[in-house]
């Protein structure tokens, strides 16, 4: 009889309503494809056999034969225990169960011989063995097992419940019987023979029962390259369908605007990546299809001008544009640093953000909605029902990991609804779209969960930069750091000193805040020092009046949690002392250090610890005086905290992987990536029949919403 995959687990011989019903809850295993989808975790190589009088005291599990010659009931503090003494031709040994007593008593046969496997403890002279899995010698040399053991996935309550791994790898064995081991091949023929993969069938059978290290590792890379294979498929077909579907608006020249600001008014040279990205958004906005682009470019690397002259674009073409960013203080400045650019342009331009009063909000509204108002900057308040465009022509995200995939859709939905001035009817037209960060993605992350944009790349300094030095000093230093402060003071320079923020406990991080301010302020005393304070439970109106006052040069140093992460431009600012700073993640200490050297002298970032740190907590250390590589920070902050934290929660079920690890296999999915690549340009449908395989397999993944739950 042939098995469906999709048939419930309920079915499976062995399984039942009741192991059914934990099995979904605690692994999420629903059908029999689910459970041929539990890859195991790790193997225990079980070829050795050890006689008792081997053993040694050490953390490896070990498979002894013998005979059970006798059982006894030990009392202890609470309950008992039941202890079996083990016997073969060299010794004696214990084995011992805290729970279960009874059903382990019924079930063990005394004088038989038995495959005893576990972890051993010595006592004095005597090994014991707790726990043991327990398997008679003749069904263990029956039994399909390899010598390499599968050891799966498991939780507190399935032990608990008696679903050991024993369990589950004999329900894994049945599951082979009852499908024959029969699995579709889901890769094309070309491709497995370019890339000497071995069968579906043999990768399924040898990953569960691997009959030789060798094996499995083939079993292994050809599974993983089919995982990361088709995501990456996935990610190309859509960005395909978005570029064939999704008509763009037609920005058909480069007029008055662009030109009059590239040639008169540009306040210094673009650098090499600046203009390569622009001819890549200038590709875009002519080709009829909606740009959906990602600009990545590290903190101070001049991704505004980029957007500024994308805007003028717009406008050239009778378009408005927006760019929303998720604080009020960055869309203060991007307003500020725009008003700036497009003062002799003769520009109207508006910001609309929380604190935008009522009668000013109307006005805008407005404007806004009979075309008079050309560039909006905002906050959240830009996705508001009532702000109503009269032709958005190019949307731009700042810091986009910081909103919603339905906001930005919300932003998608406010293209023009009238005919803008080109003769063709836009009214169903989404406005272009460009995401930017300043938090460098590592190429792994972008090819695996933004793989759908197009991405482009400011990998160059403005010159005349100077690189940030960055230093690490323990809190006994204390005292020489602020020597160096009072320097840097005096030399008409300031000051940025950072504490932590943590959610949770922001009553401590409020104390350590004001704790910190108050010996600050003993040791650079007013009048000739002045102090501003900024952090998250100040009112808007105090904080952005502290801001100014630092901004201004009226004070010299600023105490402030995160909340100047990002948007405080303060060119004279050229030291930031971070406090505590092994609680801050790396992207956020890099980030955090961009607030300095934005001018063109010597600047510095001072990491302050205490001496007990952590593996990880010395690696960040490290990482940060090392480089100031925003991209290479980023890869280190990946290996560190792994994928789902970098993503947050919105989006790390994009990597809600089954066997490859994106990370480790690094290179498989480069190549996985170049192979659909490939395939897609000479056959962008899938129709020739060689692919036939790679469609009906797509196909499969993309009718079950969770595009993992596949494998034949």
């Amino acid at each position: 009889m042939s098995v469906n995959l999709q048939t419930p687990i309920d079915y499976l011989k062995g399984v039942g309503s009741s192991r059914a019903d934990l099995l979904r809850k605690e692994l999420g295993i629903f059908t029999y494809q689910d459970l041929i989808n539990l890859f195991p975790n790790r193997y225990i190589d079980r070829t050795r056999y050890y006689k008792i009088n081997e053993l040694q005291q050490n953390n490896a599990d070990v498979q002894v034969i013998g005979k059970i010659t006798s059982f006894k009931e030990v009392a202890q503090k609470r309950g008992k225990r039941l202890v079996a003494t083990f016997q073969d031709d060299t010794g004696t040994m214990e084995l011992v169960w805290f729970r279960g007593q009874k059903w382990i008593r019924d079930s063990l046969i005394l004088n038989k011989k038995y495959v005893a496997f576990g972890k051993c403890n010595a006592f004095g002279n005597k090994f014991s063995m707790a726990h043991p899995e327990m398997e008679l010698q003749e069904e263990h040399e029956k039994n399909l097992r390899s010598a390499m053991q599968p050891i799966y996935p498991s939780t507190e309550k399935l032990g608990n419940r008696g679903i050991s791994n024993r369990v589950i790898s004999k329900i894994m064995q049945q599951l082979f019987i009852e499908t024959g081991g029969r699995f579709a091949e889901s890769l094309s023929d070309n491709l497995r023979s370019e890339l000497k993969l071995i069968s579906k069938q043999s990768a399924l059978f040898n990953v569960h029962f691997p009959k030789s290290p060798e094996l499995l590792a083939r079993a292994q890379f050809r599974l993983k390259f089919e995982e990361l294979f088709y995501i990456q498929l996935q990610l190309i077909i859509k960005n395909l369908i978005h570029k064939s579907k999704i008509k763009g608006l037609p920005f058909d020249k480069v007029g008055n605007y662009f030109n009059t600001f590239f040639k008169e008014q540009l306040p210094f040279e673009l650098t090499g990546a600046q203009k390569r990205v622009l001819k890549e958004i200038r590709a875009d906005l002519g080709s009829n299809a909606q740009m959906n682009r990602l600009l990545q470019g590290d903190v101070g690397s001049g991704k505004t001008i980029v957007a500024f002259m994308s805007m003028l674009m717009a406008l050239d073409n009778g378009f408005q544009a927006c760019l929303m960013a998720p604080t009020e203080i960055l869309s203060v400045q991007h307003y500020n640093g725009l008003l700036e650019l497009s003062k002799k342009l003769n520009i109207s331009i508006s910001i609309l953000t929380g604190s935008t009063k009522t009668s000013e909000r109307r006005k805008i509204h407005e404007a806004l909605e009979n075309g008079e108002l050309q560039i909006l900057i905002g906050t959240h308040a830009l996705l508001e029902d009532k702000v109503k465009f009269h032709n958005l022509g190019l949307a731009i995200i700042d810091e986009q990991h910081r909103f919603g995939v339905a906001q930005r859709s919300k932003l998608w939905r406010k293209g023009p609804t009238s005919p803008p001035q080109s003769s063709r009817s836009a009214s169903s037209i989404p406005p272009h779209v460009l995401v930017m960060t300043a938090t460098p993605i590592p190429r792994t992350l972008a090819m695996s969960v933004y793989g759908d944009l197009d991405i482009s790349i400011i990998d160059e300094l403005p010159p005349g930069r100077k690189a940030i030095k960055t230093v690490h000093r323990f809190d006994k230093n204390r005292l020489n750091v602020f020597r160096f402060v009072r320097d840097e003071i005096d030399k008409a320079r300031q000051i940025y000193i950072v504490y932590p923020l943590i959610q949770e406990s922001e009553k401590m991080d409020y104390k350590d805040l004001m704790d910190g301010y108050e010996s600050i302020a003993r040791d650079f005393p007013m009048p000739k020092y002045q102090i501003s304070i900024v952090h998250g439970q100040m009112k808007p109106a105090d904080k952005e009046f502290e801001m100014q006052r630092f901004i201004k040069g009226e004070t010299q140093i600023m105490v402030a949690t995160t909340v100047i992460e990002v948007g405080v431009n303060v060119p004279n600012a050229s030291v930031m002392i971070i406090e505590s700073a092994e609680r801050f993640g790396l992207s956020q200490l890099h980030q955090l250090r961009g607030r300095v050297g934005r001018g063109a002298e010597q600047s510095y970032c001072i990491l302050m610890t205490g001496h007990k740190l952590s593996a990880d907590s010395k690696t960040r250390m490290e990482t940060m005086v090392r480089t100031n590589d925003g991209f290479e920070i980023a890869e280190v902050d990946l290996r560190l905290r792994g994928p789902g934290d970098i993503m947050g929660t919105q989006q790390s079920g994009v990597l809600n992987l089954k066997i490859a690890d994106i990370i480790k296999d690094n290179n498989i999915l480069q190549h996985a990536r170049l192979h659909a690549k490939n395939i897609l340009k000479i056959d962008p449908t899938l129709s020739l029949p060689e692919n036939q395989v790679i469609l009906n397999t797509y196909k499969q993944l993309t009718k079950f919403k969770n595009i993992w739950n596949y494998i034949s």
